[in-house]
């Protein structure tokens, strides 16, 4: 056995389990495992401005590659309790981050110590566990655990509070003997598998619905395999887009009241059987319950056994990781197709891509100021299909899931459920650290970009490039504002013949700042322009190695589909009646 700080030990731990990227600040009561990060050498660390951005940081990296857990890193008290917003996030969507804090020694805790904070029972709510370790002997087991409930069922974040004298604390511990604890899964049974595959026989018009933990558990072409031999739609949801490519036969396009296609929700209503994967029927995604159910079979496989009737009780519920329940469901879909047993789903599969087809939306608006959905138009067509597009919450966000498009998971990196503003722009830098040689596009609205304006310099001082399109609709706003208050009848055209002369929305230039902050920023008026600077960004931060700000300046209002029930989120919307009026969606039916 080898005698060592128990810090030492603890980063020796992360190197073993592979939790080799930290983000964090540096402070008193977290700067001894500072100490020993910078002794061993094995991880590697990025310098944030704020602690709430390195959770989100860390939250990125792990959401960018399948098996990553980021690790975030603060000092005691405030710092601990800024992260709690992305300790929140990374539990909504079900995301493995550790999070260490550093704390007052052990016989301060009860008597209000500078900055010592009960940060475990803060935490406890949005973690899978929180606590501080008294006991320095006790540190290498917590984390062992840590990591193995991290990874363990519906995977989550994990925070491991350190007081100074513990992190202090000599202890034994043999790392070339440490293993990381096995994972453990709940598996569907052979006989569930069969019952719900033969209640999806039953059914005339089945769909697929698959979430994310279909993309957790790295079973996309497991999910494709499976329903290309029953000859069944897929719906992935909003966590679980690029489970399938949309530009896929089988893509049925996403379902929901606000982040969905028209084709898609017509399609699911007029569906009568869906098989849910992974998924944890979300709001977003159901709109209106009543609607969303009547005339229809629900099977709902989930690894989390208190998901199933959470939100409304399945006529079958199984508790399976995804992977595993897709594994057995494609053995024994293909005995039943080798047998003949498969209905023939022809004539449903073509009204799916008939309504995919016809129910496009226009997206080639020539106007000034620029429409949105002329933005996502350009950025499919600049950005490519291996793009990973990052963003949170929002009008963007909404629109972007509407017209953009994804075809491989963890390609679009989303706060689904917690949606905190300024998540986008650290968790961008995140998943730039995980994936360096990626085409990586951030995508904020004016305001969420506000938050996290400090954290460019962060990608400028690591050459941490990508590129972030702010749709900014405020700034259009302000001037229109200041024409009301001075009595001026202005021209929008001749508010832009000044427009780098004033603010952007909510008074703050972008252009000026993230240059100002070691970044290149471009700012777009014209939409005949678009695809010119988004190559333009590309250039720069292929270049620069920095983050690369494209601020469009769009329309003040812009009805973007969205209401209470499926069945009439999209009635004012313009149609595409050719390749002019939406050239990026018709692509994929080509």
């Amino acid at each position: 056995m080898t005698r060592m700080r128990a810090v030492d030990a603890a980063v020796a731990i992360l190197e073993q389990e592979g939790a080799t990227q930290a983000f964090g600040l540096p402070g008193a009561a977290i700067n001894p495992f500072y100490d020993a990060m910078r002794r061993h050498g094995g991880i590697r660390h990025v310098l944030a401005r704020h602690v709430e951005a390195a959770s989100h940081m860390a939250d990125g990296y792990s959401r960018a590659v399948a098996g990553n857990i980021g690790v975030c890193v603060g000092t005691s008290g405030p710092a601990g309790t800024d992260m709690v917003t992305g300790l929140y996030a990374a539990w909504a969507d079900s995301v493995p981050i550790l999070c260490l804090t550093g704390q007052a020694p052990v016989a301060k805790l009860d008597k209000e110590d500078f900055q010592a904070v009960d940060i475990a029972a803060i935490a406890a709510p949005v973690t899978k566990m929180a606590m501080t370790v008294l006991e320095g002997a006790q540190l290498p087991g917590v984390l062992q655990k840590a990591f193995g409930l991290m990874r363990s069922g519906r995977p989550g974040p994990v925070l491991v509070d350190l007081p100074l004298d513990v992190q202090l604390t000599e202890i034994e511990f043999d790392r070339d003997t440490y293993a990381p604890l096995p994972v453990v899964n709940p598996t569907a049974t052979r006989a569930q598998v069969s019952k719900a595959l033969d209640m999806l026989a039953a059914a005339e018009r089945p769909l697929i619905v698959a979430g994310g933990g279909v993309v957790g558990a790295g079973a996309h072409d497991l999910l494709a395999t499976l329903a290309e031999t029953l000859d069944v739609p897929v719906v992935p949801t909003l966590m679980g887009w690029g489970a399938i490519p949309d530009d896929h036969p089988l893509a049925a396009g996403m379902v929901g009241i606000q982040t969905s296609q028209r084709y898609g929700n017509a399609t699911f209503l007029e569906s009568d059987f869906v098989l849910g994967v992974g998924n944890r029927w979300a709001n977003r995604h159901t709109g209106g319950l009543e609607t969303y159910r009547r005339g229809r079979t629900f099977v709902h496989v989930d690894v989390e056994p208190t998901q199933l009737g959470r939100v409304f009780a399945p006529d079958y519920g199984i508790v399976s990781d995804a992977g595993a329940f897709l594994a057995l469901a494609v053995e024994a879909a293909r005995e039943r197709r080798d047998a003949g047993r498969l209905r023939d789903r022809g004539a449903w599969v073509a009204s799916v891509a008939e309504r995919k087809g016809r129910l496009l939306r226009k997206t080639h608006y020539p106007d000034v100021p620029i429409k949105p959905q002329r933005v996502y138009q350009e950025m499919n067509r600049a950005f490519g299909r291996d793009t990973v597009y990052v963003t949170t919450i929002g009008l963007s966000q909404i629109a972007g899931a509407q017209f953009l498009h994804t075809y491989a998971p963890r390609h679009w990196i989303n706060a689904g459920q917690a949606g905190p503003l300024g998540w986008t722009g650290p968790a961008a830098l995140g998943v730039v650290t995980a994936r360096p040689t990626a085409q990586v596009v951030a995508l904020s609205g004016d305001y969420d970009f506000q938050f996290m304006l400090e954290e460019l310099a962060v990608g400028a001082q690591h050459q941490l490039p990508y590129v972030h399109v702010v749709v900014n609709n405020a700034y259009l706003g302000l001037i229109r504002q200041s024409q009301r208050t001075f009595g001026m009848d202005y021209h929008v055209s001749l508010a832009f013949e000044n427009i780098n002369s004033d603010t952007g929305g909510y008074g703050v230039d972008h252009v000026k700042v993230a240059e100002a902050l070691g970044c290149k920023a471009l700012r777009v008026t014209d939409p005949e322009d678009l695809a010119g600077s988004f190559a333009t960004a590309r250039a720069l931060a292929a270049e620069h190695r920095v983050p690369v700000v494209v601020e469009v300046i769009l329309e003040r209002v812009t009805n973007i589909a969205m209401g209470a029930e499926l069945d009439g989120v999209n009635e004012f919307e313009d149609l595409a009646l050719s390749a002019e009026d939406s050239p990026t969606a018709l692509a994929l039916l080509d």
